[in-house]
């Protein structure tokens, strides 16, 4: 997938007849819309949701609580881990206080929309 689907943006408003994605590919990698649920378990990928908004996002559960960034820095370490790239690679770019966040992927965008798309199905 070169970008979102069909022309989506993530974390914004569906628009009648598209497939939105939580993510897109950028120059600089992919951008991505999460919802993170801490003290959630196990950690793990649960798929796509639409909120009550419209908004798009990958829901997200991490074992760490939400407290002095434990969740954001779990956050971090399963997206890195899910997606073979090293931690220094994923940026979280807004959200750090919030349940949604923007998180940034280093390094081919394209690459890894696929691969999340694959986690998603599955």
């Amino acid at each position: 997938m070169a970008a979102v689907a069909h022309g989506g943006k993530p974390g914004l408003p569906n628009k009648p007849g598209l497939l939105n994605k939580p993510w897109a590919v950028a120059k600089a990698g992919l951008l991505l819309s999460v919802r993170l649920t801490p003290k959630g378990g196990r950690p793990a990928i649960d798929g796509i949701a639409d909120l009550a908004d419209g908004t798009c996002v990958l829901k997200v559960r991490v074992r760490a609580a939400a407290s002095e960034g434990e969740a954001n820095a779990a956050l971090v370490n399963l997206m890195a881990r899910t997606l073979r790239v090293a931690a220094r690679n994923v940026s979280l770019l807004a959200g750090g206080r919030a349940r949604i966040k923007r998180l940034q992927i280093s390094g081919e965008g394209a690459a890894r929309a696929a691969a999340l798309e694959r986690i998603c199905e599955g």
